[in-house]
């Protein structure tokens, strides 16, 4: 009992320390979830790659639907310790398995301004491949 009157005075002197508390603040870890996936890898992408060819470029997806067996979904999130969270998406379909189109809002980073506004979600359409039956020009 006595030591516990012996600190009382000190927990009372601590009951006065909001303004420390307010600079203080604990250190929070940058985290980083999903496929990265930049604009180069993106640019790599042509119609009529394989499933396998796409997987090698972009990684394996984050979300492979069972219902959705023609799409594969690339989410990347990242939440820095200060500062707002950041999300990308990537949308590749595909039909009779080759590749088909892709939907996503992937930008490239160029190092510039960080408060740089954030793109709008746009959709890439990849023109299909020429039949290989189809007529082409003869060459003079």
């Amino acid at each position: 009992m006595k030591r516990f009157l012996l600190f009382l005075p000190f927990l009372a002197a601590c009951s006065n320390t909001p303004q420390i508390t307010s600079y203080l603040s604990p250190y929070r870890i940058d985290v980083r979830q999903g496929n990265f996936v930049t604009q180069e890898m993106v640019a790599q992408l042509k119609p009529g790659l394989t499933r396998e060819q796409v997987r090698f470029i972009l990684g394996s997806p984050l979300v492979a639907d069972m219902f959705h067996v023609d799409r594969w979904d690339y989410v990347y999130r990242f939440q820095p310790g200060k500062g707002e969270a950041q999300q990308r998406r990537l949308v590749v379909f595909f039909q009779d398995n080759k590749l088909t189109r892709v939907a996503g809002d992937v930008v490239a980073e160029d190092g510039t301004k960080a408060d740089a506004p954030k793109p709008a979600a746009q959709v890439i359409d990849i023109p299909a491949p020429a039949a290989a039956g189809a007529a082409t020009p003869e060459k003079k």
